[in-house]
């Protein structure tokens, strides 16, 4: 399920980084643990189909990337940071998406959610205002796709993903693993998914080398 390619201008990395100031949410460690992710903004498109055939995912992300990049560019006086990584949310119906490291075989049946964080001073009106600026100087983004968002995923399980993004169900598997036998039960469905943060340019880094971090919502307490 990987990001793709967009021809994104590059700009010079602030100090504020999601990644620095949340380590345990974002830090690349390959060994499954539990983590408590709290209310979070993001800028959010839905779709469905193949990621990797379809446009539809590659114009969502077109989108995400063109407004978060100008919500930085516009509100330096406010904050100067590092536009988060992109992220999705994954499912393919509740009953056929359950976990347990399961190859999805059928990818044109995904069901996707990609979004960037934003910092907590984009608001409605930040975001509105943002969406005038893009669409006047990229008329042809469908910004009418992107939605604002603010939600806490809650208790889950992740761990980093290191290789390509076919390889995954394998890293997925250790996850669901470790949570059970740590006493707690995979919490798929109900509209929480499958979660994946790319902390890899797949147009500069090798397959195998690529890292993403996977996350699996949970319950219960560990005994």
């Amino acid at each position: 399920m990987p990001p793709v390619s967009y021809g994104l201008e590059r700009y010079d990395q602030p100090m504020f980084d999601f990644k620095k100031e949340r380590g345990d949410l974002y830090g690349s460690n390959s060994s499954p643990r539990v983590v408590d992710v709290p209310e979070m903004t993001f800028i959010a498109v839905d779709g469905v189909g193949d990621p990797n055939t379809g446009e539809d995912y590659s114009s969502a992300v077109q989108v995400i990337y063109g407004l978060s990049y100008a919500v930085k560019m516009g509100n330096k006086s406010v904050l100067e940071y590092v536009v988060a990584p992109l992220e999705g949310f994954w499912s393919v119906t509740d009953e056929d998406f359950r976990g347990g490291g399961s190859p999805i075989a059928d990818k044109s049946a995904f069901v996707w959610t990609a979004l960037i964080r934003q910092p907590d001073f984009v608001t409605q009106d930040v975001f509105a205002s943002t969406c005038d600026v893009v669409a006047r100087k990229k008329p042809k983004l469908d910004l009418a796709r992107a939605r604002l968002v603010h939600f806490a995923e809650g208790l889950c399980a992740q761990a980093t993903h290191l290789g390509p993004y076919d390889d995954e169900p394998a890293t997925v598997a250790a996850i669901d693993a470790f949570a059970v036998e740590h006493g707690y039960a995979i919490d798929l469905g109900g509209g929480r998914r499958h979660h994946e943060i790319y902390l890899s340019d797949p147009r500069k880094v090798a397959p195998e080398k690529m890292r993403t971090i996977l996350r699996h919502p949970i319950r219960g307490e560990s005994i």
